[in-house]
């Protein structure tokens, strides 16, 4: 009788065991959660101005590879623009897209804003070089709303 009592006590502190181990495990992945979403850098990215300049305003931005960025395009100019980087968005993994109250998920290529429109473009580059950047409306490249977009690679400290 008393090896049964034993029996059901160890096995009471092996579920409590149990229990807080999984409970710990589970703090700790919603830490790494929280602290990889709060460790997005955010990158203002103005195409054209309101004076009506073809320009993207800065028309060079610097990404590091396996970083995740947020990119908020806003299109402060009395016309719409395009921010197209095909190549970019192919060497990219795109978390989400987000304007006004609609989030887009998957692959994306172009973005196209109106005048006054904002977005949020949360994406992580995965390939290192340099991307170029232009507007896809006719004229607009030509007249100077081009850039680029520069991934390098990621420095590891020893």
């Amino acid at each position: 009788m008393k090896f049964h009592n034993s029996s059901n006590h160890r096995s009471l502190w092996q579920n409590l065991l149990l229990l807080v181990v999984t409970l710990f495990a589970s703090s700790l992945l919603l830490m790494s959660t929280a602290l990889a979403e709060a460790q997005v850098n955010e990158i203002k990215v103005s195409l054209g101005n309101s004076s009506g300049e073809l320009k993207f305003f800065p028309s060079s931005i610097e990404l590091q590879a396996g970083t995740s960025y947020k990119l908020l395009l806003d299109n402060p100019s009395p016309v719409k623009h395009y921010f197209t980087s095909k190549d970019f968005a192919d060497a990219s993994w795109t978390r989400k897209v987000q304007a006004a109250k609609v989030e887009v998920k998957g692959a994306i290529h172009e973005l196209e804003l109106k005048p006054g429109a904002e977005a949020e473009w949360v994406l992580t580059p995965m390939k290192s070089g340099t991307y170029e950047l232009h507007c896809s409306i006719a004229g607009h490249a030509a007249a100077g709303m081009t850039g680029e977009i520069r991934v390098v690679d990621k420095e590891f400290s020893p």
